[in-house]
């Protein structure tokens, strides 16, 4: 089966992004938590939404140095190390916000970046899936052109990232979100 890029209507290439039947599988890119996007939220910026997603992380813990070393840099696998490393992490209790928590970093970034949100608004009437063969909880746990991501039933993943982005995409085209 043959992966093609999918374009946005200015016929730039959207990075890591394929798409197939009714998937837009990316890994990296515009749709990634690690895409530099500057976003201001309550007060405060943000360079991508996985720096949200771990200050969220680390202030929900009560870990306040954490969340000043995660503000303290502008690397994402940087972000992600010092969220690992959250004093207090209670996975349960992290699992019953974190996909909100996701949800208003997306909200943000593409309601910020109108460039973001155009190459959003393309993928429109496709499943959005995060084609991370080494992420099974915000990914499908698979690539792209792995056979098996083909069919959601043999995704090895929950792929909750292109979930939260999905509705994120269908609240702005409803006018839930402007």
């Amino acid at each position: 089966m043959e992966i093609s890029f999918i374009k946005n209507n200015k016929n730039r290439k959207m990075e890591n992004t394929v798409k197939k039947d009714e998937f837009a599988f990316f890994w990296g890119g515009t749709m990634s938590q690690w895409a530099k996007s500057k976003f201001i939220i309550d007060g405060v910026e943000f360079g991508t939404c996985e720096q949200y997603m771990m200050y969220k992380k680390a202030l929900m813990f009560g870990d306040f140095d954490m969340a000043k070393a995660i503000m303290g840099t502008n690397n994402p696998r940087e972000q992600k190390a010092f969220g690992r490393r959250v004093k207090g992490f209670k996975r349960e209790h992290w699992e019953t916000y974190c996909k909100e928590i996701v949800y208003d970093a997306n909200v943000a970034k593409f309601t910020q970046n109108d460039d973001m949100r155009e190459e959003l608004m393309f993928t429109a009437g496709r499943t959005l899936v995060e084609a991370s063969p080494q992420d099974n909880i915000w990914g499908i746990g698979l690539a792209a052109d792995d056979p098996l991501a083909q069919d959601r039933s043999t995704w090895k993943g929950t792929n909750w990232l292109g979930e939260a982005i999905e509705r994120v995409r269908e609240d702005m085209i409803s006018g839930k979100i402007k």
